[in-house]
């Protein structure tokens, strides 16, 4: 089901990708706006063209997909937190105990400067 989902995900992917890429231009607008004197920036905009309706319902599909494909892979028993905590109950014990040279306490001491010059 995690497959399909996933699958079906990707080509809205792709339908969205294209869906944004053949619409027209607005860069007219953005130049007025940042330029100067259109009286059309704020006035009544031109009706919603079908490409702007599809790029909407392509948006929300791929909404809401994500959102599905969230809580899916929440579900599974394969979080990370829980791989990391059982890799860390497999590692033997001889790997976690300490070698006598790097106690804590020899970490911590000054270190001591030498009085030899550095020639």
């Amino acid at each position: 089901m995690y497959t399909i989902v996933l699958a079906l995900y990707v080509f809205v992917c792709i339908l969205l990708i294209i869906a944004v890429l053949l619409q027209n231009s607005k860069g007219s607008d953005l130049g007025a706006a940042l330029g100067g004197g259109s009286g059309e920036m704020f006035g009544p905009k031109a009706p919603a063209s079908i490409m702007n309706k599809i790029t909407t319902v392509i948006a929300a599909a791929f909404l809401v997909l994500s959102l599905v494909l969230a809580i899916m892979s929440g579900l599974g028993n394969d979080s990370v937190m829980r791989k990391a905590n059982v890799i860390s109950q497999q590692i033997p014990a001889e790997a976690n105990t300490q070698t006598p040279a790097n106690t804590p306490a020899q970490e911590n001491s000054p270190v001591v400067p030498s009085n030899t010059p550095a020639e």
